[in-house]
């Protein structure tokens, strides 16, 4: 074991992509996939914009069984684990059982099975209630779903740290390989776009009310007005190096360095702690700030959590030094799925040398950043750095590079 960890599989489900090649080719085309709700109607509502993954259609690709019992973010989750597991090559068959694990993350479950059993419930009585809720809302139920679907016998669980989440995971990942499993499953997808979801969601007060949907997710913008919610994420196949390499598995790069913080109680005085995780997952790393050459930020597109991240990545990088990118103005905030997304980006900025853009903002200058926007930039890529926060003072910060 070199304790080097690789990713040799990725899958993503994003609103402006179904599958790797259509979202990357979307995302550096500047291509946005938000738009008016359709998933349900959102006149009553006064967010009604979102990030809804086109064209998805789990009866061509599950089991009529499976349907039953599983919530929208559970089949895209499988599906998407499918296809990363045949992008890295891999026949879970083909492995012994023990030898594989999956630890994903998730932010809420699966609330429209909830609801749909919830409305069963109280207009035809519990008789009608299924038995798949007592599992199918669950936030393990992916990781279980995705080991049982695959005979994954190895360390498996979930991560709930909300949009830190999909870091967290892959951290997870990475530590259980370093204690032997060979392969896991990791990463995150969100879908929370039914009415009962969107009721939670609007009720935190930080989405955007804009019915523009190129003007209505603006992170460092000085209009910024809350985010956009959307549903999706990205799958990864994370493996020790050795053996990914011994196997002739083609690998994106290197999970090189992790960290994460809790922000202190709102009002105690003290500062906010996303500086320290990112010093953490430098130290982690064993690099230093000018090996960086592009942060992914987390982009909450509210004033005050935008200048603290600003003020973080300024902090540690120095004013304008290094480049600054949020591709998710394209996608939505995906709650525990967004920085897998991130991480996705990374790794084929990696290999294209080309940073996916900032769409439809106009910087704030105050904040000092050097943000890649409008359209991608060409440039050698080596080391990314992916910043994810959660609600309730979640930070995570996560270093991928070359593994060349």
């Amino acid at each position: 074991m070199t304790g080097q960890v690789v990713v040799t599989g990725i899958s993503v489900a994003a609103a402006n992509g179904l599958g790797v090649y259509d979202w990357w080719s979307a995302t550096c085309g500047g291509k946005t996939g938000i738009a008016r709700i359709t998933r349900f109607d959102p006149s009553p509502y006064p967010a009604r914009l979102a990030g809804e993954v086109p064209g998805f259609n789990a009866e061509q690709h599950l089991s009529s069984r499976l349907l039953p019992q599983t919530d929208r973010v559970t089949r895209l989750s499988l599906v998407a684990a499918d296809w990363a597991l045949a992008d890295a090559g891999v026949t879970p068959k083909e492995v012994p059982d023990f030898d594989m694990g999956v630890i994903t993350a998730s932010s809420a479950g699966g609330f429209e099975f909830g609801q749909g059993e919830l409305r069963n419930l109280w207009s035809r009585g519990s008789q009608y209630v299924s038995a798949y809720q007592s599992f199918a809302w669950f936030y393990a139920v992916n990781s279980g779903q995705i080991s049982i679907r695959n005979g994954m016998k190895g360390p498996s669980g979930v991560v709930v740290s909300e949009g830190a989440g999909g870091l967290d995971a892959v951290a997870q990942a990475r530590r259980q390989i370093r204690k032997g499993t060979p392969l896991v499953v990791t990463g995150a997808m969100d879908a929370s776009i039914c009415p009962w979801g969107w009721v939670a969601q609007v009720s935190t007060g930080k989405l955007s009310t804009s019915d523009e949907p190129t003007r209505a997710y603006l992170p460092f913008d000085r209009d910024a007005r809350g985010y956009v919610p959307g549903e999706g994420g990205a799958i990864l196949i994370a493996e020790e190096a050795g053996a990914a390499r011994a196997r002739g598995a083609r690998v994106y790069g290197e999970i090189a360095g992790y960290g994460a913080t809790m922000d202190p109680r709102p009002g105690s005085g003290r500062p906010p702690t996303l500086r320290r995780a990112i010093d953490l997952a430098l130290a982690d790393a064993g690099m230093t700030p000018d090996e960086i050459d592009v942060v992914f930020a987390d982009g909450a597109a509210d004033p005050v959590a935008d200048r603290v991240e600003a003020e973080a990545v300024n902090a540690v990088f120095g004013d304008r030094r290094v480049p600054v990118t949020v591709p998710k103005t394209m996608t939505g905030r995906l709650y525990s799925g967004a920085a897998p997304l991130d991480l996705a980006a990374a790794f084929f900025a990696i290999r294209d040398s080309l940073v996916p853009p900032t769409m439809n903002i106009d910087p704030c200058r105050d904040y000092a950043l050097d943000l890649v926007i409008g359209q991608p930039r060409r440039m050698p890529v080596r080391a990314a750095l992916v910043l994810a926060r959660g609600s309730g003072g979640f930070n995570s910060a996560m270093i991928v590079r070359s593994a060349d």
